[in-house]
């Protein structure tokens, strides 16, 4: 196979899975046991293989022609970048079964779906409260729950606890509160396609509202689960992460109150890269206090 073009690897948006990383380190920061190797492997699989390439079939289908998450001018799509989101997908599958036969099955799961989200003949995308849901269940809890499973080395039929089923709505709701914030200014490119996304139906301040609920409820559920774990003083650290997070929302809300205009790639981009370098470092430090 020939090398990947520029165009493809610009839309694979490797670095899209910072902000997904937060995930995968709640995860290792709670996992009761670690197998190193599984911990190295569920690492390099999500973010390299099984990201990427869902960022990769999603825009070869979408063929933006607007700015999109990381790409504010995203160049033509070419075919090389279904073959490489396809290939890297499949590596990330094969390389699941070093570590289980349920981590596989899950992120082959997840690769289909990502498929479903996008490919035409299915398009998920074109659902809003489907493809929210998607979202918000596979990017968040999903991935949480797999991850914590794999890491452990045990099979996730045998940990299912409160603390285990709150702390992967923690993930969904974080992941879920940003994602109508990330398509509040893609209105009119995804109308013209026929995506009617659950920014597209909540309208651009209904979006923010909605993503405001969201996060307060995971501020909830996050405060509970450090109640549960006798470990309230990372529910303060959290909040101490989050305060500056929630002055850039607020000041682009009161921006776009006053011009709706102001719901643009610019200000989502530093919205986005500010929560996600916030719970990176959150979870980052949580992991090291252990």
């Amino acid at each position: 196979m020939y090398l990947p073009s520029r165009s493809t690897f610009l839309h694979m948006r490797f670095f899209f899975s910072f902000f997904l990383l937060p995930v995968y380190l709640f995860a290792l920061s709670q996992a009761p046991t670690m197998v190193v190797t599984n911990a190295v492997l569920v690492f390099i699989i999500w973010h390299f293989f099984i990201y990427p390439a869902s960022n990769g079939y999603n825009s070869y289908f979408d063929k933006d022609e607007g700015s999109i998450a990381l790409l504010e001018k995203p160049p033509m799509t070419d075919k090389s970048l279904y073959q490489y989101s396809l290939g890297l997908d499949l590596i990330g599958v094969l390389l699941s079964f070093i570590v289980s036969v349920e981590f596989a099955i899950a992120t082959l799961l997840y690769g289909i779906l990502s498929k479903m989200y996008s490919h035409p003949s299915i398009r998920l995308k074109k659902y809003p409260v489907i493809s929210f849901l998607v979202v918000f269940i596979f990017q968040g809890a999903f991935v949480y729950w797999l991850s914590y499973t794999a890491i452990s080395g045990i099979s996730i039929l045998k940990v299912w606890n409160l603390s285990f089923f709150i702390a992967g709505l923690v993930c969904s709701c974080l992941i879920g509160a940003s994602y109508p914030l990330t398509q509040v200014y893609q209105h009119k490119e995804d109308k013209k396609r026929g995506d009617i996304t659950l920014s597209v139906i909540l309208g651009i301040k209904g979006s923010f509202a909605f993503a405001a609920l969201l996060f307060l409820l995971a501020s909830v559920l996050i405060y509970w689960y450090w109640q549960l774990e006798h470990q309230i003083r990372n529910f303060w650290l959290f909040l101490l992460f989050i305060i500056p997070v929630l002055v850039i929302f607020l000041k682009w809300l009161l921006e776009v109150l006053k011009n709706e205009k102001n719901a643009n790639f610019k200000n989502m981009s530093r919205m986005t890269l500010s929560s996600g370098t916030a719970m990176l470092i959150y979870f980052l430090i949580v992991l090291l206090l252990g």
